[in-house]
């Protein structure tokens, strides 16, 4: 998006969060140009995510949880 010094001036806050949206936006004045970008990439809703462990202390870690589910699918595909 390109605009003049004095759209800029009315605008200044629609486009900086343009230009924080990712828009690029450039800023003319006296025949020269000036591209306003942040000085990082846009944050994702990820990157404010906190990572969390998840522990099921009931479960069995000995092998047996999964015996005992072949032992249901095996019993399930019989009856097919």
């Amino acid at each position: 998006m390109q605009v003049t010094i004095t759209q800029f001036r009315r605008q200044i806050f629609q486009l900086v969060n343009q230009a924080m949206d990712g828009t690029d936006i450039w800023v003319t004045h006296k025949g020269r140009r000036f591209k306003i970008t942040p000085e990082t990439k846009p944050p994702s809703k990820f990157d404010r995510a906190t990572p969390m462990d998840v522990i099921n202390f009931d479960m069995p870690d000995d092998g047996s949880l999964l015996k005992e589910m072949t032992l249901a699918w095996e019993k399930d595909w019989e009856d097919i």
